[in-house]
Parts: structure tokens; C-alpha cells; sequence
């Protein structure tokens, strides 16, 4: 049994999400241990604790700064420092941990410690994240500005991981490869076990996903008064037709297979899913987060749904947007938005004794 640690970065779900599609994938087989930081490493652990099947360790690491419920990239450079001035302490930490694992492969999701350790202990480095695209792509199909702003965002990418043997991009959509990209592949969103294997429907409500309230959202929704189940924002009474949920894995992706349609921030991941489920998504980038803008842009090029800045949302936004559902939703190509089979193609060329089918496969 071959053994594969896997670290992610901390902030948000998606980075989660997909390692727990990768960890899903391979840990009937093989002993899997997922390294995290924050949001992550409190999810992961709670999900996995005392079921024997994948091990979580806690690593030290970095987050987005906010200010006035922005992303403020200046504040999150200046609160990396304290960190990047312990990089050597950090990275002696995690190669102790990863010492006594003994990995034949590692895997890193934006995550700067662990392809320090792979270098320093001779470990075979793979890395799959969606922030690569950044660095890997022309970027030809976003406007100038955005395209500016996305080389900005880009600049820590290659300090994040280096040395890797492959780069892996899963995004739900394909940007056009610079001529000089070497061993990157790009595939599909990671989607998890219970996505792959759901039965959609159509129960006319919409998901909602925020983590920080929207201005005019929730009235925009009260005045059309369609049902939705909203996460992000805590657990509260019930407004009319609107119903407050505490994020749980288990209903929100029961409630992403049936609903009608989503209205969510514009991360990478929550995008594919919902597009692999056939539905149209309504994003709302936050505030300050380029990457998201960058998101949103591509999820109208592909033409599975309408993307609005904070500033610019509005109850006509909503409107728009529910009146296109039905437009939006056949022009969703599925083909290319799963990446799970090709994450296997390459985990097992670095790792030969990964099988070729998926383990949850019945």
C-alpha cells in the first residue's frame, strides 16, 4: 500500500472540497493524509475523526486579510510576513510530520510548505490547484484591466510551489495555455462522490451561498418571493419564503442537487459543481477578490450563467437572471467540467500502484 500526503491551503472550501474528492478517490487503497490549515483543517477533521479511513494534520498557514468586507491583497501581503519570517521553523514542523508518514508522492493545493519538504526530503511533487491557471494561462479571453489584475494576483503562484513534476489546473473552464507551459494539464473541477452519483431534480427553490451578506440580496428575494435555502450567513428565522441554514456538507449538496437554480460568491469550485449538476448560477463576486471577478467573467464566456459585482447587484439583476434560467441551462456543457477520472490518469503515473477505477465505484 503506497502512501500520499496531500496539504491545502486554508481559506474557503473549494480548496477542501477537492482534496476530499482526491482523498475519497484513493484512500480504500491507499493511505492518504491531508495536511491544513483554518476553515479546512477544521472541516476535514471534523468529517474524518475516528473514521479510521484518511488522516488530517494540523499545518500552520496563511489567509486573505479583509477591510471593510473587501479581500485586500496589501493587508494579506503585509499579515504573510510574520509568516514568511518563520518559513524555516514552519517548514522544519511539517518535514518532522511528513518524515514519519514516509509518502511516496505528494500533492500540494496552493500550499507553500509542503513542496519545501518534498524538495528537502526527495519526495516526487505534484501540484493541483486552480490558482495556477494564473501563472499558466495567456489569459487572452478576460479584458485588459482584468487581465492586468489577474498577472498581480498571479505574482506569489510560482513562490507558493515549485519543483513539482506536474501542474495540474482543474477549473470549470479552459483558458488557452501559454506555448511555454511544460507538464501542465488542465482538467475539470474534482467533484465529490456524492455530486458524481446525485439524481437531480428541480424542486423550484435557489441555493444561496454567501459569506457575507450582499446589499438588497435578501430584499431582492423577498420581493419575487421564491423559495430558497440560504448558507453562509447563519442560522436564522425564517423570513417568508427564505430559510437561514448553517453550512453542513450534507444538506447543502442535497440542496445543490434539487434546487432550481444558485445564487453564490464566484469560487472556482462551487461553480463546477453546480454546472456539472445542470445548474445555472447567478455569481456575485466579494468584494475586492479578483480571483472571483476573474471566475465570474469565465462562467458568462461559457454561457452557464450571469455574474454582477456587489456594486452593481440590484432586484433587476435578480430578475434578469430568473428569466434566463431556462436559456442558461441549455447552454451548460458538461463534457469537460469533471476532472476526477484525470486526476487518477495522473496520480498514477507518479504513484503506478493507484488503480484505474475509482475506488467508490461499485
Amino acid at each position: 500500500m503506497s502512501r500520499l500526503v496531500y496539504s491545502l491551503a486554508g481559506e474557503g472550501r473549494g480548496h477542501a472540497a477537492r482534496a476530499r474528492a482526491i482523498a475519497e478517490d484513493v484512500c480504500r487503497e491507499h493511505e492518504v493524509t491531508l495536511l491544513a490549515s483554518g476553515q479546512a483543517y477544521t472541516f476535514l477533521k471534523r468529517l474524518y475523526e475516528d473514521t479510521g479511513r484518511v488522516r488530517v494534520e494540523w499545518i500552520p498557514g496563511l489567509r486573505f486579510q479583509y477591510y471593510r468586507s473587501r479581500v485586500n491583497y496589501w493587508r494579506s501581503l503585509l499579515g504573510s510576513i510574520p509568516f514568511a519570517l518563520r518559513l524555516s521553523r514552519h517548514v522544519d514542523r511539517v518535514a518532522e510530520t511528513v518524515s514519519r508518514l514516509g509518502p511516496d508522492l505528494a500533492v500540494s493545493d496552493f500550499e507553500p510548505l509542503l513542496p519545501r519538504v518534498a524538495k528537502r526530503l526527495g519526495i516526487p511533487l505534484i501540484s493541483c490547484d486552480h490558482q495556477h491557471f494564473l501563472v499558466e494561462s495567456q489569459l487572452i479571453e478576460l479584458p485588459r484591466l482584468l487581465r492586468w489584475q489577474a498577472r498581480f494576483i498571479g505574482l506569489p503562484v510560482r513562490w507558493f510551489c515549485s519543483g513539482q513534476r506536474e501542474t495540474i489546473v482543474s477549473s470549470f473552464f479552459r483558458a488557452r495555455l501559454k506555448p511555454q507551459a511544460r507538464h501542465v494539464t488542465q482538467i475539470g473541477v474534482l467533484i465529490r462522490p456524492e455530486l458524481l452519483s446525485a439524481e437531480c431534480e428541480d424542486d423550484g427553490r435557489l441555493l444561496v451561498y454567501v459569506r457575507r451578506a450582499v446589499p438588497g440580496l435578501i430584499e431582492a428575494l423577498r420581493v419575487f418571493g421564491k423559495p430558497a435555502r440560504i448558507y453562509g450567513l447563519g442560522c436564522q428565522p425564517p423570513a417568508g419564503r427564505l430559510e437561514f441554514r448553517s453550512v453542513d456538507e450534507t444538506s447543502f449538496l442535497k440542496d445543490l442537487a434539487a434546487c432550481h437554480a444558485v445564487v453564490s460568491t464566484a469560487g472556482n469550485q462551487l461553480l463546477g459543481e453546480a454546472l456539472f449538476l445542470g445548474k445555472p448560477v447567478l455569481a456575485i463576486p466579494e468584494p475586492g477578490n479578483i480571483e472571483q471577478a476573474i471566475n465570474g467573467h469565465f462562467l458568462e464566456f461559457t454561457g452557464g450563467g450571469m455574474c454582477f459585482p456587489h456594486e452593481r447587484f440590484s432586484i433587476q439583476s435578480l430578475l434578469a437572471f430568473l428569466e434566463a434560467v431556462p436559456e442558461l441551462r441549455s447552454r451548460i456543457d458538461r463534457t469537460l467540467l469533471v476532472g476526477n477520472q484525470a486526476a487518477r490518469t495522473i496520480l498514477a503515473r507518479h504513484l503506478p500502484c493507484v488503480a484505474k477505477e475509482p475506488a467508490w465505484v461499485a
